[in-house]
Parts: structure tokens; C-alpha cells; sequence
């Protein structure tokens, strides 16, 4: 049994970025970023033994990809996710569940402005794509989630407005992950899940 399902999330914002530097004189030290964390809520508990987390992606650290620079790593907070949402609750079955990371990827591009006296600018598009999986002795069943965020920003941002921008584009870009691999799991893997009475028709 394998269902397949892609959500896509694509939001172009602009931001005006004239607000004051986050360091304020000479003494004051940048805006650190703390974790994204999801233990607020609680877990999903899937009815397998185990839990393995893998991921596929690998960062190449050149441009256009900047993922790298981001205060906050999409690749670790994905497992992050994982490690807080997701919950072995059948510790005597054979079943195994696997939680791979197949994108976290952030690229970066210019784009010239075409209007007099108008700045050029960036373009941010983050990508997170996950698949859950459990398998079930022969079998198994699955379901996918891809994520993205664009932003866009004037190409001479102070690194200090880049970074919290890019922080808030990685949150909210989790915050709708969240919501659709939740709902993904209780729909496509409820026959997998503990206490859930739902029935789902494929």
C-alpha cells in the first residue's frame, strides 16, 4: 500500500528593509538564533518499533546554494522534527518506520531591476521534501510532504536583516510543514497510528 502526496507551499514576499540594525553600537553583539523545536505538541505515535531518521540530502557549499549560510540548518531542524513528532508506541512489533530527509536545500539568485533608481535584488527559494515511511513486514505504506519558501530582499540587506529574515522564512516554512505531514500521517498511515479510529478509502 503506498500513497504519494505533495503539498506545495509557495509564498513570494518583499520586504522594505529599512529598520535599524539589530546592532546598535559599538559594545552591542548580533541577534543569535536559537533551535526550532516542536515538543509543544504532541507526538504522533506511530506503531512500529523504531524510528530511523536518514537524510539524502547533501549540501554542495557553492552558489547558487546558501543553505549553508542560513542561522538556522533546515536539514538539522527536519530532524529535529522528527525526533520530537514522531514516537515508536509498539515496541513489540516488527515494523519499522523511516523518516527520510530527501531536500533542505536554500538557493540564491539576482535579479536586476528593470525600473530607474530601483535596487537589484535577491531571491531566496527554500525547499524541504520529506517522505515517512513504514514497512510493514512485505509491505509498506508512505507519504510525502514538499515544502517551499521564496523571499525576496534588496541585494545590499546588512547580513544582520538578512539572517533574521532568513530565520523567519525557515519558521514559518516549518510551521506549514508541520500541519501537512501531521495531517499526511493521519490520513495516508492512520491504519498506523495508535488509537486512531479513522478509516481512509484508497
Amino acid at each position: 500500500m503506498k500513497s504519494l502526496f505533495k503539498v506545495m507551499l509557495a509564498v513570494l514576499t518583499a520586504f522594505s528593509l529599512n529598520a535599524c540594525s539589530t546592532m546598535n553600537n559599538n559594545t552591542a553583539t548580533p541577534e543569535r538564533y536559537g533551535d526550532l523545536h516542536f515538543d509543544n505538541k504532541a507526538p504522533i505515535p506511530l506503531m512500529v518499533k523504531t524510528v530511523n531518521i536518514k537524510s539524502e540530502f547533501t549540501p554542495s557549499f557553492t552558489r547558487p546554494n546558501v543553505e549553508h549560510l542560513f542561522p538556522i540548518s533546515i536539514e538539522k531542524t527536519a530532524k529535529t522534527w522528527a525526533k520530537e513528532r514522531l514516537e515508536a508506541a509498539d515496541l513489540n512489533s516488527n515494523r519499522t518506520a523511516e523518516f527520510v530527509i530527501q531536500d533542505a536545500s536554500v538557493t540564491a539568485t539576482e535579479e536586476k531591476s528593470d525600473q530607474l533608481f530601483a535596487k537589484d535584488r535577491l531571491k531566496y527559494h527554500a525547499t524541504l521534501k520529506v517522505m515517512l515511511k513504514v514497512i510493514d513486514n512485505q509491505s509498506s505504506a508512505q507519504t510525502s510532504v514538499e515544502a517551499y519558501r521564496d523571499l525576496v530582499m534588496p541585494i545590499d540587506t546588512s547580513i544582520e536583516d538578512k539572517e533574521k529574515h532568513w530565520n523567519e522564512m525557515v519558521a514559518n516554512l516549518f510551521q506549514s510543514f508541520d500541519d501537512y505531514m501531521e495531517a499526511n500521517a493521519r490520513k495516508y498511515l492512520n491504519m498506523y497510528i495508535k488509537d486512531d479510529k479513522s478509516v481512509t478509502q484508497f
